[in-house]
């Protein structure tokens, strides 16, 4: 239990024999990788040396850089593991059916493939892709219409997970600009990693979104336009292929993160094709009016018996901006049981595939 002694005096390892040797250089710390950044990044690219303005200010790490250090903080944090809780398109999922968690895992795989054919910061982009959807609330995106009246100012997953969620990590502005403003719909971020990222997020649900709804039976992707057939093709490791070589090449091409022409168009074919398919199929606008009754009555119910929220949420809000705070970092089985439990909802009431 306490390692295996080696013919070094005072050192223990974790197998006995393990006498594979590393070799002797200096340690490789926050200001030997920031010395590196300025030799391999791109001319654009965001360095670390220099950046990294938080809101509250902190002394540096001495093996990480700071984006490195964000990337951490939001891998090891209570917002990023209860994304696996979290509807990605099918409210409780069946075996091999994405999760919002898995979702974020393949969005920061695709951002780093990117990052790192451009010679982009790859540590800031993962970053910003592990947190990107972490101010999502339960059961997707049928939980932003159903918050948005009840917020003030409205609900946006993109800047509520920047500036609600994950405000306590204390992250970079670099980061929180990448997430605040992830969705194509926001303002353009700072970073050409944050580009990344958005571009990484649009190609990654769109393709991985058909593909569990085709092993659900709900689609078959022979079906896909042929726009789609014949730039991307119909299995999702050829689309994803296709796509992010596009990316790499265009845009080393362009000297700007994008895409071609010809990549857009069946992207956007695509993501037209799952919506009308997929995200507002009967079924699915059938779950969202559950989705809506039920996180309205559990933001009523807060607001009016404001001692059932936690006291550690309290941040100068509001009652009822406290009540959304609360009702949208919930999983989808916590929403379910907490209306159950307060409401006194049953199984009827709740969004099908909930099971008290």
């Amino acid at each position: 239990m306490e390692g295996y002694r080696s013919d070094l005096p005072g050192f223990r390892q974790a197998h006995a024999g393990a006498g594979i040797a590393i070799g002797s250089r200096p340690i490789v710390d926050r200001t030997s990788r920031e010395a590196m950044e300025e030799e391999l990044l791109a001319p654009g690219a965001t360095r670390a040396k220099g950046a990294g303005s938080r809101p509250e200010i902190e002394e540096p790490d001495p093996w990480r850089t700071c984006f490195e250090r964000d990337r951490d903080r939001i891998l090891h944090s209570t917002a990023f593991r209860r994304l696996a809780g979290k509807t990605q398109v099918f409210i409780f999922p069946a075996d091999h059916q994405r999760t919002r968690l898995t979702h974020a895992l393949e969005v920061a795989q695709v951002a780093r493939a990117i990052a790192h054919a451009l010679g982009l910061n790859v540590a800031l982009a993962e970053a910003i892709a592990l947190g990107h959807d972490c101010g999502h609330g339960p059961f997707g995106h049928a939980s932003e219409d159903a918050l948005d009246p009840l917020a003030p100012g409205g609900f946006d997953h993109a800047p509520w997970g920047a500036d609600i969620t994950l405000a306590s990590l204390n992250l970079t502005q670099e980061v929180s600009d990448g997430i605040r403003n992830h969705s194509w719909s926001r303002p353009a971020p700072a970073t050409p990693e944050a580009e990344a990222c958005a571009i990484a997020d649009r190609v990654s649900y769109a393709t991985h979104d058909a593909e569990d709804a085709a092993r659900a039976g709900i689609v078959d992707l022979h079906d896909l336009p042929p726009i789609v057939h014949e730039r991307l093709g119909t299995k999702r490791s050829t689309q994803l292929d296709a796509l992010v070589h596009d990316v790499v090449v265009t845009s080393q091409r362009a000297g700007a993160v994008g895409m071609s022409d010809d990549s857009a168009e069946a992207l956007a074919a695509l993501r037209a094709w799952n919506y009308e398919r997929i995200y507002l199929r009967s079924d699915s606008t059938r779950q969202a009016r559950a989705v809506h009754r039920l996180l309205q009555a559990l933001v009523e119910h807060y607001v009016a018996h404001p001692l059932l929220l936690p006291r550690d949420l309290a941040k100068g809000m509001s009652p009822q901006h406290e009540a959304v705070a609360y009702v949208a970092g919930m999983t989808d089985r916590f929403a379910c049981m907490q209306a159950s439990a307060l409401l006194g909802w049953v199984r009827e009431e709740m969004p099908a595939g909930f099971d008290t």
